[in-house]
């Protein structure tokens, strides 16, 4: 059997679902090929499903310090299973929702794995398929580290843990990124022992400085241990079957025990079983290398998303899949990168857009602590702050960033002065709403005056 498609997208995550749908709207004969479920990383093993149990954790964490607000709650407990039922049934209504959209859009939904014959022809099962454009959408998967132990049972990947139904009395976390501190604080909510072990000299190395410093004040303030500038060496069962990790500090060998591992070392491009070694395609390091407008070496080849390994970032991946098809539409529009938002969902949330570190004269910076701000103290969640970066020479607001209640809507506000090239004076002259989290925002740029 053989089909033909104006454009065939490989990967149904966020960038492969969504160009599907700007493509069909264009008027494009679209299918899009999925070997598991759509959605992706994103919906079914990242971020909605651990955004799922954070709020259940950070819930159970709010009743039990709920005598702050002036309530009683006696004998609070928790149904992990319950928690996994629910994270699982909000997953399957998303993914039934974007089903439902491809349908009505036309796309085919091609169930199978896709693997390239040559440029121009991909085989699915024992289908040959023909396009005149495609997209590469197949997103990332987990990094691979040399430790010796690491197969161990007790040692358990990002994706597993989503699914554990019996929650450990203690777990070490290896790995101080975005995925590490996100489940560190999900599972100090819940009561578990925890201690995240980080190679580099500071978790969450990609934002900014004070960002987290702000984060690693707060973690090791709720008890959560953190051991920076350390390099794992072996993970060891003990004679009581809980893992013994052995770790170098300052040349100085150390171990931590725990009943479980979490390996949270970052995710790598996923090429798995494309067979692109069929094709004229360039990559490195696993990740296909493409140019400003999406498009790789073959002309009517396009990639997006972790893929890429240009940000791993799921409305990145979105944001990309409409600059491929405007550019198979013969609209030759460029990815731009210079704002976009980032948010990561510690306790409290961290959220960036644009520069985050005024580290020369051409710039200046303003930091307001929410502890000053009404409605966070009614809230009672008074840590972190706002701090707006200002280019001096351009007189606009180039960063942001955010630590504290509702950082990761919050930073939509900032994201769209920046992209609009907006300065201190055009915030301060907008109203905000009182009382309300945004009002900070308003005096962080009275303090750049």
């Amino acid at each position: 059997m053989e089909k033909h498609y104006d454009l065939l997208i490989i990967g149904g995550g966020p960038g492969g679902y969504g160009s599907a749908l700007y493509a069909a709207k264009k008027g494009l004969k679209v299918a899009l090929v999925e070997k598991e479920k759509l959605g992706g990383t994103c919906l079914n093993i990242g971020c909605i499903p651990t955004k799922t149990i954070i709020q259940s954790s950070s819930l159970y964490e709010n009743i039990l310090n709920s005598k702050e607000f002036g309530i009683s709650v006696d004998n609070v407990s928790f149904d992990m299973n319950k928690i996994i039922e629910r994270k699982d049934n909000i997953c399957e209504k998303l993914r039934n929702g974007i089903a439902f959209s491809l349908n009505k859009s036309n796309v085919e939904i091609i169930n199978g794995i896709a693997k390239f014959v040559d440029d121009k022809i991909v085989r699915v099962n024992d289908t040959k398929i023909k396009f005149n454009n495609l997209i590469i959408a197949t997103g990332s998967t987990f990094s691979n580290i040399a430790i010796p132990g690491i197969n161990n049972e007790f040692v358990i990947n990002s994706t597993q843990a989503l699914q554990e139904t019996k929650i450990p009395k203690s777990i070490t976390i290896i790995g101080g990124g975005v995925i590490g501190m996100e489940f560190a604080f999900i599972y100090k909510n819940l009561g578990v022992d925890v201690t995240v072990i980080e190679y580099l000299d500071r978790i969450l190395s990609t934002i900014d400085l004070d960002g987290s410093k702000e984060i690693l004040k707060l973690a090791k303030r709720s008890g959560i241990k953190i051991l920076l500038s350390s390099k794992v060496e072996n993970i060891n069962k003990s004679e009581n079957n809980t893992a013994i990790v052995t770790y170098t500090k300052k040349e100085k060998k150390e171990f931590v025990e725990s009943e479980k591992v979490l390996l949270a070392i970052g995710r790598v491009p996923n090429i798995e079983g494309l067979e692109i070694s069929n094709t004229s395609i360039k990559i490195n390091k696993n990740a296909i290398i493409v140019d400003e407008h999406m498009k790789t070496n073959v002309d009517n080849i396009y990639a997006i998303g972790d893929v890429t390994n240009i940000m791993q970032l799921a409305h990145i991946a979105t944001y990309q899949g409409i600059i491929a098809v405007e550019n198979i539409l013969n609209n030759p529009i460029k990815a731009n990168y210079d704002v976009v938002p980032n948010v990561i969902f510690t306790n409290p949330e961290i959220s960036s857009v644009g520069l985050i570190d005024a580290n020369n004269d051409d710039y200046i910076s303003s930091k307001y602590y929410f502890r000053a701000n009404g409605k966070a103290q009614a809230m009672n969640e008074t840590n972190g702050f706002v701090k707006l970066i200002k280019d001096k020479k351009q007189n606009v607001i180039v960063g942001a960033t955010i630590v504290g209640p509702d950082a990761s809507t919050l930073i939509s506000i900032l994201t769209l002065a920046i992209n609009k090239g907006m300065n201190e004076e055009d915030i301060i002259k907008t109203i905000f709403p009182h009382p309300t989290t945004s009002e900070a925002i308003h005096e962080a740029a009275t303090l750049l005056q």
